[in-house]
């Protein structure tokens, strides 16, 4: 079972990781929103939009990740775990505010025409600025989310990468903008929506093993595993779970029952720390009966 440096370490790493964005989230949204107030790109501000989400994610997840790295309570006998889940779904509620808002203007200016937004050399500059940031932030926030186990920073880089597309779908929407086509600007937001959609789609789907508990591994493999250890003569009734980061497991050995209770404990002890050792799980709870 990790340790409590471990989990401190993990989760100060995570801490790390997300001030970090957030600091390269707030230029980001800084520069978009200035381009967009220049050149009066819907699609430009829904971008902008995407961006601000990215900069409360991680304010809410710098937010959610100091709850989820407490331990067990009275409250919470599995831990926290759970509460960086929910911070991920906090994500799709705001990306569900962002295609609401995307779909309102783009109908606007479909049905009442607008003026084709006015773009300049130095506006396309500084999103191309923009752009390359959002491909750094994604990829360093993958490999940091992969190698710390955070289902939170998985998800944020998903949403930094669809800002990835969104920017460069905006930069050839300018370009058609700027060719006299003004029906390009509030097409593209509706284009950018879909994948604002597509996104918290994606974030859903990674959230869901953990809120329906869905099992860590399959019983047939924990049985395998737990019936390696001399003296366990079968394995069953057999559970686990994934909460987050965390995995949990459950399960009944049955041993000899000539076998006095110290002997039959150590036979437990030995299957727990096998399977916290062989398949990475966070708490194991054995049940011993005589066979």
């Amino acid at each position: 079972m990790p340790s409590l440096a471990d989990s401190t370490t993990r989760n100060s790493g995570i801490r790390r990781v997300l001030i970090g964005i957030l600091i390269a989230n707030l230029f980001v949204v800084t520069v978009k929103f200035i381009v967009g107030v220049a050149s009066g790109s819907l699609a430009v501000f829904g971008d902008a939009m995407q961006s601000a989400v990215d900069a409360v994610n991680n304010i809410v997840g710098l937010a959610i990740i100091g709850v989820a790295s407490k331990g067990p309570d009275a409250e919470h006998p599995y831990g926290h775990a759970k509460f960086e889940t929910l911070g991920a779904l906090l994500i799709v509620v705001f990306l569900s505010v962002s295609i609401f808002e995307l779909l309102r203007g783009a109908a606007v200016r479909l049905l009442e025409g607008a003026e084709p937004p006015r773009v300049d050399a130095t506006s396309i500059v500084l999103l191309g600025v923009t752009l390359l940031v959002n491909v750094v932030v994604a990829v360093g926030e993958t490999r940091a989310g992969r190698r710390l186990g955070s289902e939170l920073l998985v998800a944020d880089a998903m949403h930094t990468r669809m800002d990835v597309f969104i920017t460069i779908a905006v930069l050839g929407g300018l370009g058609l903008s700027h060719a006299g086509l003004g029906w390009a600007d509030p097409v593209l937001a509706i284009l950018v929506a879909l994948i604002v959609a597509r996104a918290g789609y994606m974030i859903v789907r990674e959230a869901m093993p953990t809120l329906v508990d869905e099992r860590a591994y399959e019983a047939a493999t924990i049985r395998t595993e737990a019936e390696r250890v001399s003296g366990v003569h079968a394995a069953y009734a057999i559970r686990s779970r994934i909460a987050g980061a965390a995995r949990f497991a459950e399960l009944t050995i049955s041993v000899d029952g000539g076998a006095d209770v110290a002997s039959a404990h150590l036979i437990a002890d030995e299957v727990e720390q096998l399977l916290r050792d062989r398949l990475q799980l966070h708490e194991v709870v054995v049940h011993v009966e005589p066979c």
